[in-house]
């Protein structure tokens, strides 16, 4: 019989300085808002009082959906279509 470390495939690693962000959509961010449970401004505490994330994960914005809603939204990255949506809604895409 095959020894089991010559039966199983070889496969990749786990990068260890990997960074794992939250990600969070616009299309959240615009419910949030006509929910009225955030107004003019979203900080990092209000991810967590919202649940979207926990208090030790990194936010990433992420840019599927639409916002109408001019946000100070802070988050730690923004990705470019979501940081160009939430401008063109007059918001401000702010990192810490």
């Amino acid at each position: 019989q095959m020894p089991l470390q010559r039966r199983v495939p070889k496969f990749g690693f786990k990068n260890i300085n990997r960074v794992a962000y939250k990600g969070i959509n616009l299309d959240t961010l615009q419910a949030l808002v006509a929910d009225k449970k955030v107004n003019k401004q979203v900080s990092l505490e209000n991810w967590v009082e919202l649940r979207l994330a926990g208090k030790n994960e990194l936010v990433k914005i992420l840019g599927r959906g639409k916002i109408e809603a001019p946000l100070k939204v802070t988050a730690h990255k923004f990705s470019a279509t979501a940081k160009a949506a939430i401008e063109a809604a007059g918001g401000e895409a702010i990192t810490p």
